[in-house]
């Protein structure tokens, strides 16, 4: 009787654990639950774009090596994080250029805990984006779809999924308070078009997407307006407009090209007084020293001369 009682104590022991050389390693699967039929129709679109949209959402981190006093030994120090979102299926994540501003080394993580090392792969800090690049083979990149930044009107519904205070793919919801503001760049140039929402932003959400209410791309989320950086309601996004004319350079050539004409502009008070000289209302008027490089070096205009550009619509 023993002898059974032990023979059914070691099968059942087996059953339970597996054995040491024929066990199969399983994790159980995540459960998706449906969406209740009692919610409002405008409650269950919000689920199901996040649910569709999320996974594409990453928490991008920034670290900066520093050297000890005497330069034998490097730490990584963290510099900051931000939100990004999967461009293509190559591993292209597009987020902030201040999210990645002054880092050495960059990780990206999925919202199931994956984390991949990050290549920059180029940057513009006039319109604050910035593409980096993953290597992962192992999974399958699903990229957010593109909308037309274009086509919105004030009132629209509009959702960011981000990870404000490293609270991962955090969603929230608002509408579209304005379009077609500007808000200056870290270069100190002017950033066009921008979308205004009151849809809550907060530090870490930076570099993430704004989706409409189809899950498509219309913004990334930059900025805040707000006490201590915190928000008010008050948040800006880089139209997606802008985004799919940056980015596809970047990926290329790693910068933006932009075409210009390389001359000075002369002073307000000094291109005003030399247009009345003339006998012009001057719009602009060009500098009297001319580049050795850029297209302007090319002209036919010898240095030292100054054009006029008149225009019928200037005013005092």
């Amino acid at each position: 009787m023993g002898g059974q009682w032990w023979t059914l104590s070691i099968a059942m022991a087996m059953l339970a654990c597996g054995s040491e050389t024929g066990a199969v390693q399983a994790q159980p699967r995540p459960i998706e639950r449906p969406i209740p039929h009692e919610l409002l129709e405008t409650e269950k679109n919000t689920i199901a774009v996040f649910r569709r949209c999320a996974p594409s959402v990453v928490f991008v981190t920034n670290s900066r090596q520093v050297r000890s006093f005497r330069g034998l030994n490097v730490t990584e120090i963290a510099q900051g994080s931000g939100s990004g979102f999967l461009w293509d299926e190559l591993g292209h994540v597009v987020t902030n250029y201040h999210v990645i501003r002054g880092g050495d080394a960059f990780s990206v993580t999925f919202g199931d805990g994956a984390s991949y090392d990050a290549q920059v792969v180029g940057f513009d800090p006039n319109k604050d984006l910035a593409v980096l690049r993953i290597h992962a083979e192992d999974r399958k990149l699903v990229p957010l779809q593109l909308g037309n930044s274009a086509e919105l009107v004030v009132g629209q519904k509009v959702l960011a999924i981000g990870n404000p205070f490293g609270l991962d793919h955090t969603l929230t919801t608002g509408v579209i308070s304005a379009v077609g503001r500007e808000i200056p760049s870290l270069a100190g140039t002017l950033i066009e078009d921008v979308i205004q929402t009151d849809a809550s932003i907060n530090p870490g959400n930076s570099g993430g997407p704004l989706l409409d209410s189809s899950g498509r791309l219309i913004g990334v989320n930059t900025s805040i307006v707000g006490p201590a950086g915190q928000s008010a309601g008050i948040g800006f996004a880089v139209p997606s407009s802008t985004v799919n004319r940056i980015v596809p350079q970047l990926i290329r050539f790693g910068k933006v090209r932009r075409a210009g004409l390389g001359v000075r502009i002369l002073p307000r008070l000094r291109r005003r007084t030399l247009g009345r000289r003339r006998g012009h209302r001057a719009r602009s008027v060009l500098g009297q020293r001319r580049p050795t490089s850029g297209p302007a070096a090319h002209s036919s205009r010898s240095p030292g001369k100054r054009d006029i550009v008149r225009s019928d619509c200037w005013h005092r």
